[in-house]
């Protein structure tokens, strides 16, 4: 945990995020509080390195959103009335990041430091390559079911497109290497550096494939909501990266 006085710090500048992104029409106001009080859990718990990687995913986040608003607009392919997003979407892509800060900040840590780095990076990660499949590739004009292979209109769950799979690729890559200088930079433990940023483009990567799945089979059933899809999908992401730390020993 931060000392008292870097937490405060850390509380103001979360406040102050939360705030723009409200202002700025990225969040709703109820979205912008929760996310706030969940940045400063993060920040307080695991350090400035965890809060810059989520701004990371913010803010790419945010202007995936807003890239060609009114062409999706249009095709009523948009996040919200106007590309901000709601307090579920951010419910379900911070509560994990969240737990994982918590439990590797405690006074008797429930994981080690680097692995608590390598599944939050990992979770992000997803966040990100998710974000950006839907983002980009609802602007690619087509897009087919990722189990049948059948063409499917743009923005149906489990439609993915070459143009969605590359940016959700570029996503995961982003934040494992930008992930990475940050925790570096902030002194965090991640142990073998090659290793991290393999696991957390691979984690981020495939994670975008099992919310397409699950979002063809059971949200297209009504039996899972978007939120929820996009939970488990982060969740995913998290046990690959888990399944890797037992592969390899529970180390890096």
């Amino acid at each position: 945990m931060l000392p008292w006085s870097s937490a405060v710090i850390g509380i103001v500048a979360t406040l102050l995020l939360a705030l723009g992104a409200v202002i700025a029409r990225a969040l709703t106001p109820l979205a912008g509080a929760v996310a706030g009080a969940f940045g400063i859990l993060i920040v307080v718990f695991a350090g400035f390195a965890f809060l810059a990687l989520m701004i990371l995913f913010v803010v790419a986040s945010v202007l995936a959103t807003r890239y060609r608003i009114d062409e999706k607009r249009r095709q009523n392919l948009q996040e919200g009335k106007a590309g901000e997003r709601g307090v579920s979407n951010v419910v379900a892509h911070i509560i994990i990041p969240t737990g994982l800060a918590v439990a590797g900040g405690i006074s008797s840590p429930v994981l080690s430091p680097s692995t608590t780095a390598l599944f939050f990076a990992s979770a992000l990660a997803f966040g990100g390559a998710d974000t950006f499949a839907s983002e980009f590739g609802v602007l690619s004009g087509h897009a087919r079911s990722i189990l049948s292979g059948r063409p499917v209109p743009p923005g149906t769950n489990g439609g993915v497109s070459l143009k969605g799979e590359l940016f959700a690729l570029l996503a995961s890559v982003t934040t494992a290497v930008v992930g990475l200088g940050l925790l570096l930079a902030f002194h965090t433990p991640v142990g073998n550096a090659i290793l991290f940023a393999l696991t957390v483009t691979a984690a981020g990567f495939i994670a975008c494939q099992v919310d397409s799945v699950l979002g063809e089979t059971l949200e297209n059933r009504h039996l899972l909501a978007k939120g929820s899809t996009n939970f488990l999908g982060m969740l995913s992401a998290v046990a690959f990266a888990a399944l890797v730390l037992a592969v390899t020993g529970g180390t890096f």
